[in-house]
């Protein structure tokens, strides 16, 4: 009776944790930002702030983590390469300080043509 107990133990310890692990993975890959929210930080001119040279390093790292969510967030419509290619491009852009390419990258238009339902 007690060796039951002890494997019954063991088995739902093993279980709670392999659903523990889960979890974290899912959350892992889940984005940090909806496309919502993305756009709201774009709607409070932080991506202009960013191209004036005002961003702090915190509202650089916002940006940064913003558009790595945006890359894992489904696109609305049209091409998921294509979705993932022009996130990253801001993410690259931001990281590596580069006005140019990032005002390339975020041109609103290009996107919301592609993208936006």
């Amino acid at each position: 009776m007690n060796r039951n107990v002890f494997v019954s133990a063991v088995v739902v310890t093993l279980v709670a944790s392999w659903m523990v692990a889960v979890s974290v993975a899912e959350d892992k890959d889940k984005p940090k930002f909806t496309i919502k929210e993305v756009m709201k930080l774009h709607k409070e001119k932080l991506h202009e702030k960013f191209l004036e040279g005002k961003a702090s390093k915190e509202e650089k790292e916002k940006l940064i983590s913003a558009y790595e969510a945006l890359a894992k967030n489904m696109a609305p419509k049209g091409d998921e390469k294509e979705w993932t290619a022009k996130s990253e491009a801001l993410v690259k852009a931001v990281k590596a300080d580069d006005k140019d390419a990032f005002k390339k990258a975020v041109a609103c238009k290009t996107c919301h043509d592609a993208h936006k339902k």
